[in-house]
């Protein structure tokens, strides 16, 4: 009973992007508690040729595993959703191979608990099994789908009934679960505050950020010629909130900013953000190291109008002491002091105002960098925000924890 069964939406390797970051982090110290197995999907050939890195990467901590490439359509998936009343959220993570695996896994009397990272797949773990239930929720999916709906457009229905599928979901997967986990104590709460579930049976287990890899003191990051003050924005640029941030930056903040270049740094950008590029903005795509424009921002800023959870891109770059420009919904969840560790503005004119105030006072700037790394230094350390996971895995016993590489990240 002393094994782990990890549940993943997507493979957890490379920790390149948001939640790969927290999955692989996540499932390195549960190997670290003990042998685990996995059940996941891939987004495509490339995604799933990452299994055997991922194994030397856990060296030799990895037992069996089932990575499935995701392979069903929006529109197939909505079908199904109509059709059988299910959130589309669970239709589109579907899968009767991968419901095969984690039964008969299930069945091996060596696995004491399953940790499913991410609410699709819950709908894989029965009601009535014998293991330890940890569900990652990570953000509250049925909110986000809430405020999609409240900003009204073609799909505010879609995005309603969304909601309300969603929610009697994620409750009810709650209400079985041994222990929910949100990556906030603000999404805990309002978790909390929606559900009626209380304190004990849902918790805040936050992000942290590798702090040896986003290090601004490592020679080896290239550096990135830039001719005017440099604004960096780093995130997916096929996920619909950073492509309304970049958008809405460009087009209502940068105009407000004179002789700055502004670099949407990021993989698989989409036409409405290739089509932002021009004389001061700069669509990079995917980048061998994310590192080394964040190293040569002048500003970081984070322009996010829709948001759940914490933003890793903000962490990142405050590890790597850049002087970080966020909205409030970016700044949500992460416990630094606005003004002295990085700026919170709301809105297109304050956002503007204060990369301004930034970029006219270097050493204002160098010094709000100085307080973000500090503070990254002080509580992001990921060993130290994962340490209560043990407790949570296994309640009744102390398991030693041999050491495990750090891995590098690309944009």
């Amino acid at each position: 009973m002393s094994e782990t069964f990890f549940l993943a939406h997507r493979i957890p390797f490379p920790p390149d992007r948001g939640d790969k970051i927290r999955s692989w982090h996540l499932l390195k110290h549960l190997a670290s508690l003990g042998p685990v197995h996995l059940a996941c999907f891939a987004d495509d050939e490339a995604d799933a040729a990452h299994l055997p890195a991922l194994r030397e990467a856990l060296g030799g901590r990895l037992g069996e595993a089932h990575v499935e490439i995701r392979r069903t359509g929006k529109a197939a998936a909505a079908a199904r959703a109509l059709a059988s009343g299910k959130p589309v959220s669970l239709t589109l993570f579907d899968s009767l191979p991968l419901r095969r695996f984690v039964e008969r896994k299930l069945g091996d009397p060596e696995v004491g608990c399953v940790f499913a990272f991410s609410g699709q797949m819950a709908q894989f773990v029965p009601e009535r099994a014998r293991q330890r239930f940890v569900m990652d929720f990570v953000d509250m999916d049925s909110a986000k789908f809430a405020a999609y709906a409240k900003a009204g457009g073609p799909l505010a229905p879609v995005h309603r009934r969304e909601a309300k599928t969603l929610f009697a979901f994620e409750r009810q997967v709650a209400a079985r679960a041994d222990v929910s986990l949100f990556v906030s104590e603000a999404e805990a709460a309002l978790f909390r505050s929606r559900t009626g579930i209380g304190d004990a049976n849902v918790r805040a287990l936050q992000n942290g950020v590798d702090l040896d890899f986003y290090n601004p003191a490592i020679a080896a990051v290239a550096a990135v010629a830039a001719t005017h003050p440099l604004i960096v924005f780093t995130g997916q640029m096929d996920y619909g909130p950073n492509i309304e941030a970049v958008r809405w930056f460009a087009q209502q903040v940068l105009p407000a900013i004179p002789s700055a270049a502004f670099a949407i740094v990021g993989r698989n950008p989409t036409q409405a953000v290739r089509g932002l590029a021009c004389e001061r903005v700069v669509v990079t795509g995917a980048v061998a190291d994310v590192r080394s424009w964040l190293a040569a921002a002048d500003v970081v800023a984070a322009p996010l109008l829709t948001a759940r959870g914490v933003q890793n891109k903000v962490l990142e770059a405050m590890a790597m002491g850049r002087p970080v420009v966020a909205t409030p919904a970016a700044f949500e969840g992460i416990e630094a002091k606005p003004g002295r560790d990085l700026v919170v503005a709301d809105g297109a004119e304050a956002m503007a105002r204060a990369i301004c105030g930034l970029l006219a006072d270097p050493a204002r700037a160098a010094a709000l960098g100085r307080a973000a790394r500090l503070r990254m230094e002080q509580a992001y350390r990921w060993e130290a925000r994962l340490a209560e996971l043990d407790s949570l895995i296994f309640p009744l016993r102390e398991v030693p924890r041999p050491a495990t590489p750090s891995i590098g990240k690309a944009a």
